[in-house]
């Protein structure tokens, strides 16, 4: 199937695209890449939607704002598809299927004695019937109500992306979204994942706060401050940390206020030191030493960063490029693949990604009314 997969982070900064040819196991081609920036309408009605889900109660009915915060996503996805399509000299009969994440507004992980709770918001109906294509969506959903994390979903697309490679085990991948997870790949079949820590979410929101930008870019402020081993060690005592794999975040799961006395840049070099001191806790519990660590996703820009990663983990640290990868679009080809294993009935998390007692089939299929 030639799979046009969608991706928006909770950065809120664009609409990722990317088409694979792919059956759900084997990948035969990479078409095209692409980004549009969201919105400034849709960024502000998802940050409406945010703000709605943080203070919904279990039980009650679902805040009024989502349905058209979902509404304006599917827009928002036909139209950055649309302008991605033609550039590309292709049309919507070119495609045989799409994969929807959907924005995250809310993701809550399962506790003893309760089911967790992930909302992405995304009419998949809308967007199949305007594109004449069918939709792969809700992806996280099943998961949840089984028992499981409901993410990492993109460690079966790292597998298959690295055996496309011809890459040999073990082998780690890092995503830098929003929230940071990491994928270990130990040879065979054998995967595991989770959510390490924050990525670029907690730096975002705290320049957001302070009034210097939508994101630290370049890690312009990072670079100038010192990070303050007192707040580091005080965010590294989060109960989370402790907590075995798998496991998963929202961005919103630790605050900014233990960082509000200190002036930006020295607290912006502080989140850069919890983003890598976290990731150094997960490999620790992870046990064994990959032969690397490929990192994806809008945090490998962030050359402080990446640097963090380099000086605090003993295993080498590399991008996406430096193996051929696109690593602004990894997690939309994955969700391209994950649809193609949606429809063919495939597994998409597993027990040492998510949590589930058993591999779990995920997903659901939107066709369009005509």
């Amino acid at each position: 199937m030639r799979v046009l997969g969608f991706m928006t982070g909770t950065s809120l900064d664009a609409c990722d695209m990317a088409i694979l040819e792919t059956d759900g196991e084997t990948i035969f081609a990479f078409g095209p890449a692409g980004e549009r920036k969201l919105s400034e309408e849709t960024r502000s009605i998802a940050l409406e939607a945010t703000a709605a889900a943080l203070n919904w109660p279990r039980g009650a009915p679902e805040p009024d704002v989502f349905k058209a915060a979902a509404e304006a996503v599917a827009r928002e996805h036909f139209e950055a598809a649309e302008g991605f399509l033609t550039r590309n000299g292709l049309t919507w009969s070119d495609i045989d299927l799409m994969g929807m994440h959907g924005q995250t507004v809310l993701h809550e992980r399962p506790q003893a004695g309760r089911v967790g709770r992930t909302v992405q918001l995304g009419d998949a109906q809308w967007l199949a019937d305007a594109a004449g294509v069918p939709v792969a969506y809700d992806f996280r959903t099943a998961d949840v109500a089984a028992g499981g994390e409901g993410a990492p979903l993109a460690p079966i697309y790292h597998l298959a992306r690295a055996r496309s490679a011809g890459m040999a085990a073990p082998l780690a991948v890092l995503n830098v979204g929003g929230v940071a997870n990491v994928t270990f790949w130990s040879g065979g079949e054998e995967i595991a994942a989770f959510d390490t820590g924050p990525g670029n979410g907690m730096i975002d929101l705290l320049m957001q706060s302070r009034g210097a930008g939508r994101f630290d870019e370049g890690g312009k402020y990072a670079s100038v401050g010192q990070p303050d081993e007192g707040v580091l060690l005080g965010l590294l005592a989060h109960p989370y940390f402790q907590a075995p794999p798998p496991k998963s975040l929202d961005r919103y799961d630790f605050s900014l206020e233990p960082l509000e006395a200190l002036r930006l840049e020295d607290a912006a070099a502080t989140l850069v030191a919890f983003t890598a001191e976290a990731l150094k806790l997960g490999f620790g519990v992870m046990g064994g030493t990959p032969t690397e660590l490929i990192v994806c996703g809008g945090g490998r820009h962030n050359p402080v960063l990446m640097q963090a990663f380099a000086e605090r983990l003993a295993v080498p640290v590399t991008r996406a490029e430096d193996h051929g990868w696109r690593g602004d679009s990894i997690e939309a080809e994955a969700f391209a693949y994950l649809a193609a294993r949606t429809v063919r009935g495939l597994p998409i998390s597993f027990p040492r990604t998510t949590g589930v007692s058993a591999p779990m089939t995920g997903g659901r299929i939107a066709r369009p009314n005509r």
